[in-house]
């Protein structure tokens, strides 16, 4: 499939997310929080607009070619490509993005506003275990929902409080240590932790007038039904399910270690 979609990896953003924007992580009374990246090959087409970092992903391809990532210090690299997207935007997109494409294996990324105005994270702790990645491939299942529609602002209404976001920073901490620790269950506690913050303080990450799908009911039917769930990014894209059982219907990942 690379030989189609090219070779630079895709990434999935786990719980925690929204907490790499400064005006969430300077909210936070007892930094860092964290937010957790995956970076997965590019075995399968994955859908624009849809929470998989697609549009930093075309800024990567444009900017270093067919040959991929280059083999270089990272952090430098998250830089190049930040400043490459970034550059004159008013409002610039998070380093996740960045990061989760060139950092290999299972990232936490800790954010702290008092680190360079909260643009990028003051630690990276990062696992290239092969074992773990095999563990992750297995229990992470994904829905396809829909992109999220054009017209479609996901940031017009805003709850944003200290206890939420500190909340939201602790879900990234408790998905890293599951995965870490292999814990289907809390992998799960993790993800419906952060929807359940998304959909109070950011409300508009799960439902909108331009929707066209109940977010909220499928999310709750699969967090019913199996340890946790939730979207890869606002407004649907993909449902990430955490299950140790196969699921209809579903496709899995393979991590980039």
């Amino acid at each position: 499939m690379s030989d189609i979609v090219g070779k630079i990896p895709y990434r999935l953003a786990l719980a925690g997310g929204w907490i790499d924007q400064p005006f969430v992580s300077e909210l936070n009374p007892t930094p860092p929080g964290s937010m957790v990246t995956i970076c997965v090959e590019p075995q399968n087409w994955f859908m624009e607009r849809s929470g998989m970092a697609t549009g930093t992903r075309k800024v990567a391809c444009k900017l270093w070619g067919e040959n991929g990532i280059p083999d270089d210090d990272p952090a430098q690299l998250v830089r190049d490509l930040y400043r490459a997207e970034n550059e004159g935007q008013e409002h610039p997109s998070g380093s996740q993005d960045m990061i989760g494409l060139i950092y290999k294996g299972i990232c936490r990324l800790d954010y702290d506003i008092s680190h360079e105005d909260g643009y990028f994270p003051v630690h990276i702790e990062q696992c290239r275990d092969r074992d773990i990645a095999d563990w992750i491939e297995r229990v992470i299942h994904m829905l396809p929902i829909a992109p999220r529609p054009y017209g479609y602002h996901p940031l017009l209404e805003k709850h944003l409080t200290a206890d939420g976001v500190q909340s939201l920073g602790e879900t990234g901490k408790l998905c890293y240590d599951a995965i870490i620790n292999k814990d289907v269950k809390r992998l799960g506690e993790s993800l419906n932790n952060c929807m359940q913050l998304w959909a109070s303080m950011l409300p508009n990450t799960v439902q909108h007038d331009v929707l066209q799908f109940d977010l909220p009911e499928i999310l709750k039917h699969h967090q019913e039904r199996y340890p946790g769930a939730m979207y890869s990014g606002c407004g649907g894209g993909y449902l990430y399910i955490a299950s140790e059982k196969p699921l209809p219907g579903t496709f899995g990942i393979k991590v980039r270690l």
